[in-house]
């Protein structure tokens, strides 16, 4: 639940929280900054630039994007597993140095989950690194907002899977009540 203002969403539609902040869905427009926003937001991994002009406009129904007076203050990028319409996949969640500490993760994620498009979403799934203690943070909150019935399990190993070049990543599956 969003707590600074009252809010609306359907497919397409701008979530205005007031005159200072806008959730939306990204456009081709805004590859370039989200690409400058992953930057600034270590441990992310970087992906091209080309990625998150995909993501932007290919995925941009699974996706959102947070501005505060216009400036790019967060984003979340997600997909629909192809084999699975019903598990929303969320890739990263990005939310600009300036505005952390203030719950906007986890208020851009409630945002994506009631848009109109996304309420046959049954099951979140990430996958999270050992030491990032900010989304284990916000995927816990999640899960306990929906009973506890989370599940982390090994999803790519560090040393089989990326030869020692990356840290073990944790699959959290949550179901959604």
């Amino acid at each position: 639940m969003i707590t600074s203002a009252p809010w609306m969403s359907s497919a397409g539609t701008i979530v205005d929280l007031g005159p200072e902040w806008t959730f939306r869905e990204p456009s081709r427009h805004d590859g370039d900054d989200v690409y400058r926003l992953i930057a600034d937001c270590p441990p992310l991994d970087m992906n091209s630039s080309y990625c998150n002009f995909l993501q932007s406009t290919h995925f941009s129904k699974t996706c959102m994007l947070v501005e505060h007076k216009g400036d790019i203050a967060g984003f979340i990028s997600g997909y629909q597993k192809p084999d699975q319409s019903n598990v929303l996949f969320i890739w990263q969640v990005a939310v600009s140095p300036a505005f952390r500490g203030k719950g906007l993760a986890f208020d851009m994620l409630e945002a994506l989950l009631k848009r109109e498009g996304l309420r046959n979403i049954t099951t979140i799934e990430t996958t999270i690194t050992k030491d990032n203690k900010a989304s284990w943070a916000l995927f816990k909150k999640l899960d306990a907002l929906h009973g506890n019935f989370g599940e982390v399990t090994v999803f790519l190993d560090g040393q089989s899977h990326f030869k020692n070049k990356h840290d073990t990543e944790y699959l959290y599956r949550i179901p959604l009540k």
